[in-house]
């Protein structure tokens, strides 16, 4: 089943953030991950929102999402993303 990875951030380190991103790609696409969504401004359409960017992919799985996150590439680069930024990360199952 799908499994969409939904992160919910606020940067406050840009130069490091920055520096994640520049190496985000190549190694999502490696795992076979897709970026659906990527948006500094989303526009909020109801309650309240804590954070400033949402991004939205998705993976074959749990298991697949699991292979990217815990993977020696990932973790290497996602060191600058956890110092540069706050927020949470929800995995969410399609629906079959």
């Amino acid at each position: 089943m799908t499994v969409y990875a939904l992160a919910q951030i606020s940067i406050h380190d840009r130069d490091r953030y920055d520096r994640y991103v520049a190496g985000f790609m190549p190694i999502l696409i490696k795992y076979r991950g897709r970026l659906l969504a990527a948006d500094e401004s989303p526009q909020l359409a109801e309650g309240s929102w804590a954070y400033e960017k949402v991004v939205l992919l998705s993976f074959e799985d749990t298991d697949s999402y699991l292979r990217w996150a815990q993977s020696p590439e990932y973790t290497e680069i996602s060191k600058d993303r956890l110092a540069a930024t706050d927020g949470v990360v929800l995995l969410v199952n399609g629906i079959s």
